[in-house]
């Protein structure tokens, strides 16, 4: 969430930066009455209850020279402005009230480096590495792939539960375990992040803490419970959430997390859009990076967690490329998104892997997550940041379609293999 006194003293340019993320004006516009009537409202109070000090020692003198029934008179007037100002104070409560929900559906504000445009066709690419495999076979995508092998069942899996679910058998769910504990083990061992394991259900603060509530409901898996509980669209919002309404002490910065969950997404508004396989599926898993900084730091531990997800493609000899989102394509709480998209060769494309992005105090002020320098210094916001590292199904994807071989079997990259127990290869069984 945007800072209100930073909105309220910079209102052109917050308007300036929304309109570059394609944000309509009229929740700003409608901030920007609430803020008047406010202040119409307080400078009312002030007057009236300068007005109730005065009458009361007024009151006072009358008493003791002995004029009750004009001190009487007087008191009745007292009372009158008393119950007019606590209407007031009422009518205060519900413009801030108001306020407070008008700038909660406010997209944060770009950082000054994010590129300007109105989509993703203003996106920049600031790196790539590896090079594409070459094939003297025409290549298959991963659902032929994966069907022909017998580790990909679609048809099953709706009947199971419905379309955009996928059931992994055999050597593809034991691919789909190797890229999760591969992942952990080198986010932690290589890049230092501690592991956590956090519960795969939240409520509504937790979402709300992270800015898919209120505005990305329909987006979410909703659960028939009195308690307003939610399945994890991400792991970013528990591990975001842990420290929530807590304020930290400086030395613990920055704080590094890596966390594994299957994700829940209705994927509504996206229909239509990759039907085929399980690049879009409203079950998934990850394996996410979440960090809390200082926020002088912010920015250069966005450059490390981006480089930390990269590394996963590198070790896994992977073709990718690292892109910076324009203005028009950056998540709602976002201030900087890096996206990484790996090749795919049966769509001859890059694809998005990994999204890495530095809310800046965005999702801390929200979630109330502070912390205090030496010295009993004043609590300040952290900064948040996530990115996946990576997204264990379009790691499968990539894998298979990358290293598949004319007859059919799909090479083991080596990294995996003591995962796999040594194996090299998949392969149809006979």
């Amino acid at each position: 969430m945007l800072d209100l006194n930073y909105v309220r003293e910079n209102l052109e340019k917050v308007r300036a930066s929304l309109q570059t993320r394609g944000a309509a004006p009229a929740a700003l516009d409608d901030f920007v009455e609430a803020d008047a009537e406010r202040r119409r409202i307080i400078a009312e109070s002030d007057t009236l209850n300068a007005t109730r000090n005065t009458a009361s020692r007024e009151i006072g003198a009358l008493m003791k020279a002995g004029n009750r029934d004009q001190a009487e008179a007087r008191r009745k007037e007292v009372n009158e402005l008393k119950e007019r100002i606590a209407e007031l104070d009422q009518q205060r409560d519900q413009a801030e009230t108001r306020m407070h929900d008008l700038i909660s559906t406010l997209p944060n504000i770009p950082h000054e480096s994010v590129p300007v445009g109105k989509d993703e066709s203003a996106n920049v690419e600031v790196r790539r590495w590896g090079t594409k495999p070459e094939f003297d076979f025409e290549p298959k995508d991963h659902v032929d792939l994966g069907t022909a092998l017998g580790i990909l069942d679609l048809e099953r899996a709706s009947k199971i539960a419905a379309a955009r679910f996928a059931i992994m058998n055999g050597a593809g769910a034991r691919l789909s375990r190797a890229l999760v504990n591969f992942m952990l083990d080198f986010h932690t061992r290589e890049h230092g992040y501690d592991e956590t394991l956090p519960p795969f259900i939240v409520n509504k603060n937790a979402l709300f803490g992270t800015g898919q509530l209120p505005k990305f409901e329909e987006d979410l898996f909703k659960l028939r419970d009195e308690r307003d509980l939610y399945l994890v669209p991400t792991a970013e919002v528990p591990v975001t959430n842990y420290h929530r309404e807590e304020i930290l002490d400086a030395a613990q910065l920055p704080r590094k997390w890596v966390a594994y969950t299957p994700c829940f997404r209705s994927e509504a508004g996206s229909y239509g859009r990759d039907t085929r396989g399980i690049i879009r599926q409203h079950q998934f898993e990850k394996v996410e990076l979440v960090k809390y900084s200082m926020p002088e730091n912010s920015y250069d531990e966005l450059e490390s967690l981006t480089r930390n997800a990269e590394t996963i493609l590198q070790k896994l000899g992977l073709h990718y490329r690292t892109v910076a989102l324009s203005t028009g394509d950056l998540g709602f709480s976002s201030a900087k998104t890096y996206d990484i998209e790996v090749w795919l060769p049966s769509q001859n494309a890059f694809r998005e892997i990994s999204s890495c992005s530095n809310y800046e105090a965005f999702q801390a002020r929200r979630a109330q997550i502070r912390f205090r320098r030496a010295g009993g210094a004043k609590p300040e916001f952290v900064h948040t940041l996530n990115g996946s590292g990576l997204a264990i199904g379009r790691t499968w994807i990539a894998i298979l379609e990358n290293y598949q071989q004319a007859d059919g079997s799909v090479v083991i990259p080596e990294a995996l293999r003591p995962y796999m127990g040594g194996s090299e290869k998949i392969e149809a069984k006979g």
